[in-house]
């Protein structure tokens, strides 16, 4: 059954990735899509092809989520439209570098702290309370199996995905006695922007973490989103781990030989 027609979902870091293909499967549903992130050019261009695949509308905003003044602004202009969310994908997310703590750039370890936690708290704090005012809501966080596994050199990362497990479960609880539902989806290797960000723009270096292996696809990931939304309102799916089948855990991935 499509229970997404027509729903409201509200989308961050929906300019490519995990966020693109939530966005293009929510669009297959029917649904009313808010599509956020810095990158508007890309966020503009996908628009008329979302509409095409069966978007019921597209509205775009450029947002940087680390952004308090704009975050707030961000809620302001849902509300004047009209755009409560019925579903929110926390998915704005980013890795920078992988070194060893005592090594790490200050920048980078800034960089995830602020997107990937305090951008969640800020576009949640401010989301949250007018779907509790309109009676319903669903609260989907894009977490990672780096929350449950520290990997080596991870350490910041994995303690931002951490983070983003234990908001889950503490926004599940703050939210008790109410229809708000919370979930958590945790990817393994995913093959996206995800390494080319981390490692600087660094293409060969990006390459070298997919290769020689089968990971995930975004459409993959996006489909368990989609599940999780599209369960039935007494239905909630706290946690999902999904990893592709050549992943066992977080240092567990078997690779062909070249």
């Amino acid at each position: 059954m499509n229970r997404m027609k027509d729903r409201i979902v509200v989308i961050t870091g929906a300019s490519a990735g995990i966020g693109q293909a939530c966005a293009e499967r929510f669009a297959a549903a029917g649904a009313r899509l808010v599509l956020a992130a810095r990158r508007a050019d890309r966020l503009e261009a996908m628009a008329a092809g979302l509409r095409d695949a069966g978007a019921a509308s597209v509205d775009v905003f450029t947002l940087d989520v680390r952004d308090a003044a704009a975050v707030a602004a961000f809620g302001d202009a849902l509300e004047a439209r009209g755009l409560v969310p019925h579903v929110l994908v926390n998915n704005a997310g980013l890795a920078a570098g992988l070194d060893k703590l005592h090594e790490g750039s200050v920048d980078d370890w800034d960089r995830m702290i602020d997107t990937n936690v305090r951008g969640l708290l800020l576009v949640s704090r401010r989301l949250i309370p007018p779907m509790l005012a309109a009676g319903r809501g669903h609260v989907i966080n894009i977490g990672s199996i780096a929350g449950r596994q520290v990997y080596p050199n991870g350490n910041v990362y994995n303690a931002t995905k951490f983070a983003v497990r234990a908001l889950t479960e503490g926004m599940n609880m703050d939210l008790y006695g109410t229809p708000l539902r919370v979930s958590c989806v945790s990817p393994g290797l995913v093959e996206t922007e995800f390494s080319l960000v981390r490692f600087h723009g660094d293409a060969g270096r990006a390459a070298q973490v997919y290769a020689n292996t089968q990971p995930l696809t975004p459409a993959d990931i996006a489909d368990a989103v989609h599940y999780v939304a599209n369960a039935p309102e007494h239905v909630n799916v706290l946690d999902m781990i999904v990893l592709p089948t050549v992943q066992r855990s977080a240092t567990m991935l078997l690779r062909t030989t070249p």
